[in-house]
């Protein structure tokens, strides 16, 4: 290579003659004497000063000890870590700098765990400068910080925003209901964790004599969690605000009570209307107005819209309670005889449309209103009960319950 008329600013030696693509990517030749021109050193004096990683001397990284999470910028993010080793090789990634002048860098970690709370993140580095290949290690070892995230913290001090509370009218939840309520409060809190959300957590669940009640970390979930119980078990909520604290800023902190009132009966309660004379209502539905079939007939009933879910009645029992008996003959499409089964003399009862004329046994409902057949879901396949054991009476008749 020829000399060019330059000379290194720094030793004095006479600057090889370089193109500006070997200079700094561009066409063209490279005059260091040309005014504007940028100052150029040569190979020795430039890689005798040459860095080519810059690196921290030490990178401490904040874990919460309870959830795993990492601290990053000014805020907690969730990574669920248990072995801190993937997390200490990303914030080496972050933290090192390759020089601008490098080309085809290339490069690999080896970490070397210490202890605990200490690892060594051996990193191996190679590339090109000015045509030369040049290579570097660097040692940067990673402190890990156990603490706990304000997340964490809070649950650890029993924080809570909002109270649910799951009641029913005239009657106590049932473990079906108190068991569900449950898993909706948790599925809503998970849905929300998914977005991202920190502050979703449930701070307590408990059950009481009259329900249940769940302390939650907003008001948002509080309420979540409320409509979507209403939602599948019909009834209604109501809030109330309570003052509890002020915030830094001077503003009012308030924690909200939701109320969940389910309806007083449910699917599969066989119930006497008052100042109705057509006979026992069997409930297939709670959701807005009452809606079920009527235990003499078969026919559907739906309650008004001043009734509601909760129409004037007194419960006889449940499909659960109902007893099989012997059908002593079937009289005409309005009666048939069955064995009391307390008794076991022939009683003529009202036949019901779900009747099955060809059965030698029914199920029967014996209460102060009478003896009544009920329904009989079909032991084999279940085609007449939902999900949660209930009969469907319109099942395969192509009715809704809305």
């Amino acid at each position: 290579m020829s000399e060019s008329r330059a000379f290194c600013p720094r030793c004095g030696e006479p600057m090889p003659e370089r193109s500006a693509s070997d200079a700094n990517g561009e066409e063209g030749a490279a005059d260091p004497l040309r005014p504007g021109a940028e100052v150029e050193l040569c190979d020795s004096c430039y890689f005798e000063n040459f860095d080519f990683v810059d690196a921290p001397d030490r990178i401490d990284v904040r874990v919460c000890a309870q959830c795993g999470a990492v601290y990053r910028g000014n805020r907690w993010v969730d990574v669920g870590a248990q072995d801190y080793t993937d997390i200490a090789i990303e914030e080496v990634s972050e933290a090192l700098a390759v020089h601008v002048d490098v080309e085809d860098v290339a490069w690999q970690v080896e970490p070397e765990q210490i202890d605990e709370n200490t690892i060594r993140m051996h990193c191996y580095f190679t590339g090109v400068v000015r045509g030369t290949p040049v290579e570097e290690e660097v040692m940067v070892p990673v402190k890990i910080a156990r603490q706990t995230c304000s997340r964490c913290g809070r649950i650890a001090g029993d924080y809570y925003a909002s109270i649910v509370q799951i009641r029913a009218e005239g009657r106590t939840p049932t473990t079906e209901e108190i068991d569900r309520a449950k898993e909706i409060a948790n599925t809503v809190v998970a849905d929300m964790e998914a977005t991202g959300d920190r502050n979703a957590f449930i701070t307590e669940i408990g059950e009481v004599d009259e329900g249940l009640n769940m302390k939650v970390s907003t008001n948002k979930i509080g309420k979540k969690i409320a409509n979507k119980t209403v939602e599948e078990f019909g009834g209604s909520v109501n809030d109330a605000e309570t003052l509890v604290t002020e915030d830094e800023d001077g503003n009012e902190v308030y924690r909200v009570t939701f109320a969940v009132r389910l309806p007083p009966y449910i699917p599969g309660d066989v119930i006497d209307l008052e100042d109705d004379e057509k006979g026992p209502v069997i409930v297939r539905s709670a959701h807005g107005n009452l809606k079920g079939i009527r235990a003499t007939t078969g026919e559907r009933y739906e309650a008004s819209y001043e009734e509601g879910n909760a129409p004037d009645a007194r419960k006889l029992g449940e499909l659960e309670d109902a007893v099989e008996t012997t059908v002593v003959t079937v009289e005409d499409e309005n009666a048939v005889q069955v064995l009391d089964p307390e008794t076991y003399q022939a009683e003529t009862v009202a036949r019901p449309d779900y009747f099955d004329p060809d059965a030698e046994t029914v199920p029967v409902l014996k209460s102060r209103a009478g003896l009544h057949i009920l329904p009989d879901p079909d032991p084999d396949t279940g085609d007449e009960a939902d999900e949660s054991g209930h009969y469907d009476p319109y099942a395969d008749r192509g009715e809704s319950d809305v």
